[in-house]
């Protein structure tokens, strides 16, 4: 049980060295010697845990993206109302988004340069968080709650109104000219989603 543990704890310390590393000087330029370094650990062991630069690259985008935390989300927010419920996953996107901004910023700068199977994972992981949300929306709609509409597209509209407003407030540092008015963005927009996707028969319920 011990070797376990410090088996996990050493691979834990692996993944944040390499996102702190892979935000820094991106994929390209970050190499395994300084993230086992950083670690703590011999170069040898970091290919005991991962093969490969990019299977650990691979890790860390898996493990840092927005899908495992959505995940654990959506059990607690089924019992909200349903504007209630999206206004926890809106800030909950937001605040992943806000800390992982140098990894995201940087990604975005070199992704054009990333071998092929970089490009599948990350294209993997959103059409995952996007069927994850969309499963939420289908059991709402179920519930003949929700009117009928394209769950998927649904849920890739509902986060892209808030990927949108993190670039342009974070990454392209509208903030430091507009302020910070994230609580205003996600109540307005979370308020125009409910009202195009909400049976009307079920908006007096919303808030209840």
């Amino acid at each position: 049980m011990s070797d376990s543990k410090d088996t996990k704890s050493t691979r834990d310390k692996i993944l944040e060295a390499a996102q702190e590393l892979f935000s820094q000087k991106g994929y390209l330029g970050a190499t395994t010697k300084e993230i086992a370094r950083a670690s703590g650990i011999a170069e040898v062991t970091l290919f005991r845990h991962f093969p490969s630069k990019e299977n650990l690259f691979e890790n860390v985008i898996v493990t840092r993206s927005f899908l495992p935390a959505l995940k654990d989300l959506l059990p607690e927010v089924e019992g909200m109302p349903y504007e209630m419920a999206l206004n926890v996953i809106a800030k909950r996107f937001l605040e992943t988004l806000s800390s992982k901004k140098n990894l995201i910023q940087i990604m975005h700068s070199e992704m054009h340069r990333y071998p092929e199977k970089i490009h599948m994972i990350h294209n993997s992981i959103i059409d995952d968080v996007i069927k994850t949300l969309a499963s939420y929306f289908e059991k709402l709609k179920t519930k003949g709650l929700l009117k009928d509409f394209n769950s998927e597209l649904g849920a890739r509209a509902f986060l892209g109104m808030f990927f949108s407003y993190f670039t342009g407030q974070e990454l392209k540092k509208r903030k430091k000219y507009k302020g910070d008015d994230t609580e205003m963005t996600i109540r307005e927009y979370v308020n125009i989603f409910v009202n195009g996707t909400l049976k009307p028969v079920s908006r007096q319920e919303r808030m209840s």
